[in-house]
């Protein structure tokens, strides 16, 4: 069976954000941040003109996700003990076991997630990706996705997708 895609990896493709990590025996990570990076990888058949998609449709997607994301405290809504409040006077609380954080609703995005992992912010920005290309681009029939988000150099985490 032959299969085409393109990868996208260009450095602009990049947010910072601050997190931290609850593990399975209930310790966490201090508060701190990463120069995320995100890369991917678009799998189609290709159109009669010999192209999967024009890096030109997919490039400012993933960009606006970047985005949306960067200079932001990424936190996940699904962790069952940690604790989120939003206040009426627009100060998110976040308390796990002991610690206690308070910061600006604009600083804060919360992800449906378990944890702030690499692995769970790339399938976040998969899943997210792939409904955003095939909202904008019903066209181009999708068979897989690839989408890999850098904390650090040489350490990622890497979401799949294949019909």
């Amino acid at each position: 069976m032959e299969r085409w895609s393109i990868q996208v990896d260009k450095e602009y493709l990049k947010f910072s954000a601050a997190h931290f990590l609850i593990f399975p025996d209930g310790r966490a990570e201090r508060l701190h941040g990463h120069n995320y990076r995100v890369y991917a990888e678009v799998q189609a058949e290709l159109s009669r003109h010999g192209l999967v998609m024009d890096f030109k449709m997919v490039k400012p997607v993933i960009r606006e996700l970047v985005d949306e994301l960067d200079e932001h405290w990424i936190l996940p809504t699904e962790h069952p003990d940690l604790h989120l409040r939003e206040r009426e006077d627009g100060i998110v609380e976040v308390r796990y076991q002991e610690r206690y954080y308070a910061a600006p609703r604009e600083d804060v995005i919360f992800l449906p997630l378990n944890n702030t992992s690499a692995e769970n912010l790339s399938t976040w920005v998969g899943r997210e990706l792939l409904r955003r290309l095939r909202e904008r681009f019903p066209d181009v029939e999708i068979q897989g996705l690839q989408v890999a988000v850098e904390e650090t150099p040489g350490q990622r985490g890497v979401y799949r997708y294949s019909v």
